[in-house]
């Protein structure tokens, strides 16, 4: 069975992502980051998520000292109560972790190329999202050309593959799809805050909020405790 990395946040659009390589028929390995963001909830939740799927996953503890991100330094207040209009602007918020995911995508190549794996799925999404530079289809572009120069693998005419199945998709699209899939979305956890439930102000919050909104459904994610 031919295998892959899957960067698995805890989040609706890389759980769906999971099950979508699962079905694919890709033995999956799950990366999880803890990065010292503000809260850990998300990295239980994606825990919980990889068991659930039966994937083995690997929880990578990274540090950035220099934060220079409102989901690394209390400090810094997080966006809330945005409009969506306003998000959609793609005005860089206050959340953009300073290449976050140059730095998850290394992980994940390093991990794939270890062992033999030539995928790595990562779920980017440049419509419903808050917009990070590192989530647009011309940054996947360039970085594949960089792991065909870089890596032994893409060297030896064996570029380990970089899939972004959802980069184009709405989240109400991404929300479709994983309901095909059964996708448990109860266990899923999106908000920047790590409370008992979800903010519903964050633009996280706001973004799942369109998605499920549009389906004519409501969130299961209000069920977490």
């Amino acid at each position: 069975m031919k295998s892959a990395i899957v960067l698995l946040s805890g989040g609706l659009d890389s759980t769906t992502l999971l099950f979508f390589a699962k079905v694919k028929g890709f033995k999956v390995h799950c990366l999880i980051f803890d990065y010292q963001q503000r809260h850990k909830k998300e990295i239980r939740q994606a825990v919980s998520i990889a068991r659930h799927a039966r994937c083995p996953f690997e929880v990578v503890k990274i540090t950035l000292p220099w934060r220079g991100s409102a989901l690394l330094d209390e400090k810094i207040p997080l966006p809330e109560g945005r409009s969506l209009k306003k998000i959609s602007i793609r005005e860089i918020p206050a959340t953009y972790v300073p290449a976050r995911n140059i730095i998850f995508l290394s992980f994940a190549v390093s991990y794939a190329e270890a062992i033999g794996a030539r995928t790595v799925f990562i779920g980017a999404n440049a419509i419903d999202y808050s917009g990070y530079p590192d989530c647009r289809p011309e940054f996947y572009r360039a970085y594949r050309e960089v792991l065909r120069k870089g890596l032994k693998s893409g060297v030896e005419g064996k570029t380990i593959k970089i899939e972004t199945p959802f980069i184009y998709r709405t989240k109400a699209q991404i929300i479709q799809l994983g309901l095909a899939l059964k996708v448990p979305y109860h266990l899923t956890w999106s908000c920047y805050q790590g409370g008992r439930r979800p903010c519903g102000r964050c633009d996280s919050c706001l973004l799942r909020a369109k998605g499920f909104a549009e389906m004519g459904l409501k969130d299961p994610n209000t069920k977490i405790q």
